[in-house]
């Protein structure tokens, strides 16, 4: 199995830019052949052919991938994990399953990663240690699963759990954004709307009403005042909210002690931060489960886990519960401790610890939050339909009856 110093060693190692090839060759009957190749040198595109058979005639640089192209997701790792699978349990050498599977993604930095991985593996590496060459696209757990797997000769299985495993937590996590989303999203349209209404509409009424040559209402002076602010500075409103953003998410990934405060806020917002610690903790649980069913060592398992729960006050107390289990400790004391865990929760454990099944234990406290954690969004979607709605109505139609009012004035005096 890879070793957690050898993983970390290698999370230095820069890799470097690609770019997409167009060739045209031979193969051995002869036969023309073209089609396109991402890598980082001719060398390597003309050793890949050579390892097909093909005989290269002409090569060309096409085009070198943006910063954004190079970004492999989350999502692209779990297909890649769930076809590797699926080839493998057919009988499929890894090799050939290697090529299958670059040859059907259309994203040009997970083929560059496939094909990478190939050359490792053709090369004497094993499977774990080529993934563990590429840390910042696949995590410590998946190249443990994989360690694991081959040892045990169920390299097809142990990808399968490892589907499975991200497929969940990409299924929590887009329940959790929908809960923090949705809001934000309808009310910045609105905002938008309202924007738009006092930058183009509001300045027509005011041509319109300066020839009355009478007083305006007070709620149809104060939007006129408004939109004239706007007007006045919007572009730089905007400006300072993109920057503000920016500063904020440098100043987040530079200070600890910020990023933790603001997880302790979040996980005390009335709605929002229950779904958070359910969220956590139910990504706590099957990682930690998903790594102690694959004979992770317990102390290995929680260092993962930690990482996995996506908040830093769990991330925090995971290293205090694996401290506490490196003392002798047992796993649902250490986690009493925090005061972050549910009774419930404890107790399955505790008994997933007597009785020798605590993977299955800590499956069935992670199944129970990501329940919670989806009934509780569907209701704060429910709850917050009919408030979005007045909230709009406000914004929106006050606006409009701000603007209206003089002329409904007028009319009553004629």
């Amino acid at each position: 199995m890879t070793s957690r110093t050898g993983f970390a060693r290698t999370r230095a190692k820069e890799h470097p830019r690609i770019t997409v090839w167009k060739w045209q060759g031979r193969n051995a009957r002869g036969k023309r052949l073209q089609g396109e190749m991402v890598a980082s040198d001719q060398s390597e595109v003309r050793r890949h052919l050579a390892q097909q058979g093909i005989s290269v005639r002409r090569l060309s640089r096409r085009r070198s991938l943006p910063v954004f192209g190079n970004r492999i997701r989350s999502r692209d790792i779990t297909l890649f994990a769930r076809q590797m699978a699926t080839m493998i349990h057919a009988g499929i050498p890894l090799l050939q399953a290697f090529t299958a599977v670059a040859n059907s993604t259309t994203q040009p930095a997970l083929r560059h990663l496939i094909e990478t991985l190939y050359q490792d593996v053709s090369g004497g590496m094993s499977f774990s240690g080529a993934l563990a060459r590429h840390p910042g696209h696949v995590d410590e757990l998946f190249v443990h699963l994989v360690a694991a797997g081959e040892q045990a000769g169920a390299l097809d299985r142990m990808l399968e759990r490892i589907a499975l495993y991200k497929e969940r937590l990409e299924v929590l996590r887009a329940r959790v954004l929908k809960a923090m989303y949705y809001p934000v999203s309808v009310i910045g349209v609105g905002i938008g709307i309202t924007v738009l209404l006092l930058v183009e509409v509001v300045p027509q009424f005011e041509t319109m009403f300066s020839g009355f040559g009478a007083e305006l209402p007070m709620p149809t002076q104060l939007t006129i005042r408004l939109s004239e602010t706007v007007q006045a500075w919007w572009f730089q409103s905007l400006v300072v909210l993109l920057g503000a953003g920016v500063l904020l998410r440098f100043i987040l990934r530079r200070s600890p002690v910020l990023n933790l405060q603001l997880s302790r806020l979040s996980l005390r917002l009335p709605v929002i931060g229950g779904i958070l610690e359910k969220s956590a903790i139910a990504r706590f649980t099957r990682t930690l489960s998903t790594s102690f069913a694959a004979g992770v060592p317990l102390l290995e398992a929680l260092e993962t886990a930690s990482g996995a729960c996506g908040n830093q006050v769990f991330a925090r107390a995971v290293n205090d519960i694996r401290a506490d289990v490196n003392n002798g400790q047992q796993l649902h004391i250490a986690m009493r401790n925090t005061s972050l865990f549910s009774s419930m929760s404890l107790q399955m454990v505790a008994i997933g610890e007597e009785a020798g099944s605590l993977d299955d234990m800590l499956d069935r406290v992670a199944e129970f939050h990501e329940t919670e954690v989806e009934n509780r969004v569907d209701t704060l979607t429910s709850l917050l339909e009919p408030f979005i709605i007045v909230v709009l109505g406000l914004l929106v139609g006050g606006l409009v009856l701000s603007m209206y009012l003089p002329v409904f004035e007028l009319g009553s005096a004629i």
